[in-house]
């Protein structure tokens, strides 16, 4: 196996954490490399259903190092949630202790982030984003704004302090004379940073220059990300996009590694696309056909339980993703909700429906996405249960016809297909 990149193609929400998983068992070493507990993944194994959010899915095996990176942002509570859960599920303390590693430099979600990005939120109204209110964004702008904390001062209570020195200040300001909601003492933080050092110091890497230059030498690596390229901060459909960047490209800044650590970066796609949260969304479905995808799906988000937006797979947008996602390779998952339809629908192009202009280039402006329309292929379904089907040869010559109108429409080979959420229920081409 080559180091590989795990890249949500779509909206996120696309099963990658199914992928990731099998891949894992390859592989010595798998890096988070960015954003925070606000995507969430769930792996089936042994018929068992683990939920991921900040945790790389490679600690369910033994022998696997978990790196969470520099261009990860951790809130500490959602992290001892996720450790408590893993661990009531049968997941030893010990593999967490051994096995997990977390380095110095990923930025601290704070309570007065939670705040800041609820209450941003609210305030935007029939406008807001669809944040999950998890202060993902607010940790990024103080990452960026050079006010945020890192792991690695909490372990230096000289710097500590003076941090909170300059930070908190400002801080209470914003809190009190722009959004008049509580503030806090600077007791009451360092009281919480306490906490977090403890719950910290059994991860924490101070040595991960060494951790990772032994991986680059010696190690098959796996970067697994969150989120999708459609919500990447400069290329998805912005402003309603996460603060952080899910392509290929941003694993090598946030696994601290650098590009040239990277030779696969293999694209997950729903073989229909889905949505969670505000922004436009050309090919959805908001009839009986998008409820029924919706419902064989399950298609309800990890970390909010909110229903997703479903639709037809947009070949616009997945050939954008290939492009800017620097995606090698293609897996694509939930062909098999497609087992009980007629018929399935491609969009190939979009149509300007003021201008009438035909385009296969996806439209980066999303307020001019409402100007357009979807242009569809139809292709007859297979009205067959494809779950139990282990060779590409095997499946049904309707569903074969799907997938190379795919690759031929992308230019990418499908590599992986998933015909159900178990480990076995998977085909390697």
């Amino acid at each position: 196996m080559k180091n590989t990149v795990i890249v949500g193609a779509q909206f996120g929400d696309e099963g990658k954490a199914k992928i990731t998983d099998l891949l894992a068992k390859k592989a010595d070493f798998i890096i988070r490399y960015q954003g925070g507990c606000n995507a969430g993944h769930t792996v089936v194994a042994d018929d068992k259903k683990y939920k991921f959010h900040l945790v790389p899915s490679g600690i369910l095996y033994e022998n696997k190092t978990c790196f969470i990176g520099a261009g990860v942002v951790i809130y500490p509570e959602a992290f001892k949630a996720e450790l408590d859960e893993l661990i009531n599920q049968g997941v030893k303390k010990e593999t967490f202790e051994k096995n997990l590693k977390i380095s110095p430099l990923a930025n601290i979600t704070m309570p007065y982030h939670i705040d800041l990005d609820g209450i941003n939120e609210s305030n935007l109204g029939k406008n807001k984003i669809g944040t999950t209110k998890k202060g993902i964004g607010p940790t990024y702008t103080d990452k960026y704004a050079r006010t945020g904390l890192r792991i690695e001062d909490l372990f230096n209570e000289e710097a500590l302090n003076k941090k909170l020195d300059l930070i908190l200040p400002l801080k209470n300001k914003i809190l009190d004379k722009v959004y008049g909601i509580k503030t806090y003492s600077k007791e009451e933080i360092l009281s919480k940073l306490k906490e977090y050092k403890e719950l910290f110091s059994p991860y924490v890497c101070f040595n991960w220059q060494e951790l990772l230059r032994d991986a680059k030498k010696n190690k098959t690596i796996l970067f697994e990300g969150a989120q999708g390229v459609l919500l990447d901060i400069d290329y998805g459909t912005y402003p309603y996009v996460t603060s952080s960047n899910p392509i290929a490209g941003g694993a090598g800044v946030g696994g601290g590694m650098g590009p040239m650590a990277i030779e696969e970066a293999i694209g997950v796609f729903k073989a229909y696309i889905t949505r969670v949260g505000e922004g436009p969304f050309i090919t959805e479905l908001t009839d009986e056909t998008g409820e029924k995808i919706q419902n064989i799906g399950a298609e309800f988000g990890v970390t909010t339980g909110r229903k997703r937006r479903c639709g037809w797979f947009d070949g616009v947008i997945a050939k954008y993703s290939v492009l800017v996602g620097g995606i090698s390779k293609i897996a694509l998952t939930k062909l098999d909700v497609f087992d009980t339809f007629e018929e399935i629908k491609f969009c190939y192009a979009y149509k300007n429906k003021k201008t009438g202009e035909i385009t296969e280039l996806y439209p980066t402006n999303v307020y001019e996405h409402y100007d357009y329309e979807p242009l569809y292929e139809t292709f007859k379904g297979w009205m067959t249960d494809i779950t139990q089907i282990k060779s590409y040869d095997k499946l049904p010559e309707n569903a074969k016809i799907y997938l190379k109108r795919l690759e031929e429409y992308l230019g990418v080979e499908i590599a992986i297909i998933s015909t159900g959420p178990d480990r076995d229920q998977t085909i390697f081409k």
